[in-house]
């Protein structure tokens, strides 16, 4: 893995410290962050429903799913996974936020998750991923993952994993209004998420391959995978009442995604913090090309 300058994060942020992001406050170590994710959380951190849902998903989470994990999956350590546990320091060198738990847990599917609360986080990454991943690749994944605790998403995500499948066993309609505030959220949520992963990578093209990995499952069959004809569904997908499905997910659909990540890639906030130069797009003007770009979603 070749060795890559240190990214001074601290020294950026202090330079963009007047900088504000889409009209909001100033900055606070937040930049990247997707201003209708912020929106988003604030508007419904005061709605019952959602706010009763966090707080017994975090009861619940402590009394029941850091057993499940320290008893069904392996811990990262210094000790144990070491590659791991290097790549995981640097993204939270990169973000500035203190270590997480990360366990690895057998799964035969590429993905990453992170659960627990705002105070106590753990992230979880899926065997098959690792072994597809290359550590820049994997650098990407656990920086987007690492996002979601710098910007204290944790809690509503646990509410999200409890609530979904709570849903599917009981009286779905009795979670609904939960569920699609949290769902809509957390489509934007992933906006944030995919931009600390690019920081922490400092390479977008490694980043997107990243990405685009999660859509093939196969590091082989990435080998011939066309870009370009893959952004291509993303024009098919915005057309019909299929487009509507959109509101049943946590993610906005992958094409998406990847387009909204070349938008931030042209940004002066990430040019200068991955030594590109200063010149590039404000973040407000990053937000209102991906707001444009999502405005297909249903939610």
């Amino acid at each position: 893995m070749a060795e890559l300058p240190p990214l001074d994060f601290d020294a950026f942020v202090a330079r963009r410290k007047a900088e504000r992001v889409g009209g909001g406050a100033e900055t606070t170590g937040h930049e990247y962050t997707y201003s209708f994710d912020r929106q988003s959380r604030i508007a419904f951190e005061n709605t019952k429903p959602v706010s009763l849902a966090v707080e017994a998903s975090v009861r619940l989470f402590k009394q029941l799913g850091r057993h499940q994990l320290l008893g069904n999956a392996v811990r990262v350590s210094e000790r144990q996974f070491p590659r791991i546990h290097g790549i995981t320091k640097r993204a939270c060198d990169t973000l500035q936020i203190r270590a997480p738990q990360v366990f690895v847990v057998n799964s035969p599917t590429f993905n990453a998750g992170t659960l627990g609360t705002n105070d106590d986080s753990f992230i979880l990454i899926h065997s098959a991923l690792l072994e597809h991943y290359s550590d820049e690749e994997l650098a990407a994944v656990i920086g987007h993952e690492c996002g979601h605790i710098h910007n204290s998403h944790v809690a509503y995500l646990t509410a999200l994993h409890y609530l979904t499948y709570m849903a599917g066993m009981f009286v779905p309609w009795i979670l609904q209004p939960a569920l699609v505030a949290l769902r809509t959220w957390s489509r934007r949520a992933e906006i944030t998420c995919d931009r600390a992963g690019m920081l922490v990578s400092r390479d977008h093209r490694v980043a997107e391959r990243a990405i685009t990995k999660l859509a093939v499952g196969s590091s082989r069959l990435h080998e011939e995978f066309n870009v370009d004809a893959f952004l291509e569904q993303h024009e098919e997908s915005s057309q019909g009442i299929g487009r509507f499905m959109e509101v049943f997910a946590t993610h906005p659909w992958l094409p998406k995604r990847l387009l909204a990540m070349r938008v931030f890639a042209e940004s002066r906030l990430y040019r200068a913090a991955v030594g590109l130069g200063d010149a590039g797009l404000p973040m407000s003007e990053v937000d209102s090309r991906v707001a444009s770009l999502l405005k297909g979603e249903a939610g």
